[in-house]
C-alpha cells in the first residue's frame, strides 16, 4: 500500500508529484509512448511533420540506444524527449535503485545522441511507487488526462478517433504509442494510431486547438 497503491492514487487521481493537465485553453499535447520503433516511428514523424505538429516522445532506453538515429530525428524536428525507462517494466515490481539506475542510462544514451539531458519522465503503465517522488528531483513527472487504449488493435483507427475527438478538451495530455513491442500490447497497432491521427490532427486544427510540446504547456501553465 505505502510503496505502490498510495503514490499511484495520489499522482494518477489527484495529480500530486506529476504533470497530467494543462490549463491554457484550445492548447493540447500528442505525446507518445514505447517506441522508438524503426517500422512506425519515421511514419508517424512524417505525419507530425505534414501537419506541423510538435509532440512528445517518452522513449525507452534500450529502443533508443538500437535505432539513435530516430532520436536524433525527433529532435532536429522539434519534438521533445523524454525518458520511460531503460526497459518497459512496472516500478511497483522494481526496487528504486533500480528505476534510477535505468532512469540515468536512458538519459545518459539520449544526451549522447542529442547532446541534452531529458528533464521529462513518464514511469511505465504510470505506475508510480513512492520513491518516484524523491529520487528523481531532476526530472518533471508526466501522466495523462486522454487515452484511448490504442496499444490494442481492436476498433482498428475508428477507435482511436473517436475515442479523441469525442473527448478532447482544452490542456489535455493525449496518450498515444508509437511501438507496439511491449508486453500487452499487439504489434501492430501503432499502424492503426497513425492511421487514425491523419484524422484527428486535421479536425483538431480545425477546431482551433493548438498541438504544443509538454515543456511548452508547463511553462504556460505555472
Amino acid at each position: 500500500m505505502i510503496y505502490a497503491t498510495i503514490p499511484y492514487m495520489l499522482s494518477t487521481w489527484a495529480g500530486v508529484g506529476a504533470f497530467k493537465k494543462g490549463k491554457r485553453e484550445n492548447e493540447i499535447a500528442f505525446t507518445f509512448d514505447d517506441g522508438p520503433d524503426p517500422i512506425y516511428t519515421p511514419e508517424l514523424l512524417d505525419l507530425l511533420k505534414a501537419h506541423r505538429v510538435k509532440a512528445t516522445f517518452f522513449v525507452v532506453g534500450e529502443r533508443a540506444e538500437r535505432y539513435p538515429a530516430l532520436i536524433k530525428r525527433m529532435h532536429e524536428e522539434g519534438h521533445l524527449i523524454g525518458v520511460h525507462n531503460y526497459i518497459h517494466h512496472c516500478n511497483w515490481l522494481m526496487y528504486p535503485w533500480t528505476i534510477k539506475k535505468g532512469l540515468d542510462r536512458s538519459a545518459n544514451i539520449i544526451e549522447g545522441i542529442i547532446g541534452e539531458k531529458p528533464k521529462f519522465y513518464r514511469p511505465p503503465w504510470g505506475m508510480m511507487n513512492i520513491f518516484d517522488f524523491v529520487i528523481h528531483p531532476r526530472f518533471h513527472t508526466i501522466l495523462w488526462s486522454l487515452m484511448v487504449g490504442d496499444w490494442k488493435s481492436k476498433g482498428g483507427a475508428e477507435k482511436r478517433v473517436r475515442g479523441i475527438l469525442n473527448n478532447v478538451k482544452s490542456g489535455d495530455i493525449i496518450l498515444l504509442h508509437d511501438c507496439g513491442e511491449t508486453w500487452g500490447a499487439d504489434e501492430d497497432a501503432p499502424h492503426y494510431t497513425i492511421e487514425g491521427l491523419k484524422i484527428v490532427l486535421q479536425e483538431v486544427h480545425s477546431r482551433g486547438y493548438h498541438c504544443v510540446r509538454i515543456d511548452e504547456m508547463m511553462n504556460h501553465h505555472f
